[in-house]
């Protein structure tokens, strides 16, 4: 067991965990960086991301990831390639032990362990991810402009991609299990006044069609399993929704009905004093890495001030 009482510990890495690491090192905060299972976090899946500033070429969600963990190592954070498996918040200071078993002290804790979005669980769909399977139309949908795609879910998530897809895309097949949708009302009616936005009722994905080049297509079956029908898209985008990583914090911090840690207003603060969230792991609405970068900057001033308020 270590003794040493570490200042700031970073649980996750991402936009948010990276980020947090470069202004907590700036503060002298010395902070650890626990990166977890996915190193860089979901983003390193993206081939190629253009809506990142200071990127005017682009550049591939993996290679965003190492920019910003380079330069928080430059200003001094320690990164560790292990899982942080337990935490016990229930005094101060905080107690955290790793998936080999050793005890690391902290004063203060930032999260940023994400969120993991839905898959289907299709061999395809797996095959074809980054390849014309995606989970983010906002980040991908530019790449499919006057083609045709489809959308997989019923509810707001799937709605919202599926509008702002309508934009771009020549048509959007909107593929619902059910004979209704989810979604609010207001974005229902938004749905069923665009023309080249198509639902297809009552079925769900059986396989992702594709080829070396990407996907070219999509089969699905009715939800009775019947009948069969093939779709000719370019792009599939799956939104059946997030699952936040947030199993090793129940029972410490305070987390919405789905799961995310709950912040308090605009601020990093959890229900529990010094600790503190930042990116999608607290934020099921925007899912950007700018926007998770940003939180992760504000988590890491929100820790800085704590700690001058409340020395050990």
């Amino acid at each position: 067991m270590s003794t040493k009482i570490n200042k700031c510990v970073i649980i996750g890495s991402g936009p948010s965990g990276y980020t947090a690491a470069i202004y907590a090192s700036r503060a002298g905060l010395e902070p650890i960086v626990f990166e977890g299972n996915a190193p860089g976090g979901q983003i390193t899946m993206t081939e190629q991301i253009d809506n990142f500033p200071g990127y005017p070429e682009g550049i591939s969600g993996f290679g965003l990831m190492e920019d910003i963990k380079k330069q928080a190592l430059r200003f001094g954070a320690e990164v560790r390639n292990k899982v942080i498996k337990k935490v016990d918040f229930s005094k101060r200071p905080f107690v955290l032990e790793t998936e080999d078993g050793n005890e690391v002290i902290a004063k203060s804790v930032i999260i940023s362990t994400g969120a993991s979005a839905r898959w289907l669980g299709l061999e395809s769909e797996r095959k074809f991810r980054g390849m014309g399977v995606s989970t983010c139309a906002t980040c991908d949908g530019f790449f499919y402009r006057k083609k045709d795609v489809a959308v997989i879910g019923g509810g707001d998530t799937a709605c919202s991609e599926a509008l702002y897809l309508s934009g771009l895309c020549n048509k959007v097949y909107l593929i619902v299990r059910r004979d209704v949708l989810r979604a609010t009302k207001a974005v229902q009616e938004q749905i069923f006044s665009r023309e080249n936005i198509e639902i297809v009722w009552k079925h769900k994905p059986l396989e992702i069609l594709g080829d070396d080049s990407g996907v070219t297509g999509i089969r699905v079956i009715s939800s009775e399993g019947e009948a069969t029908k093939d779709i000719d898209v370019m792009g599939v985008f799956v939104a059946i929704g997030n699952i936040p990583n947030t199993d090793v914090f129940k029972g410490q911090l305070e987390l919405n009905e789905n799961g995310y840690i709950v912040t308090k207003g605009h601020s990093s603060y959890t229900s529990v004093d010094g600790v503190f969230a930042a990116g999608d792991v607290q934020d099921p609405t925007y899912k950007q890495a700018i926007v998770a970068a940003g939180s992760g900057a504000k988590a890491a001033i929100d820790c800085e001030r704590w700690l001058m308020e409340n020395p050990l």
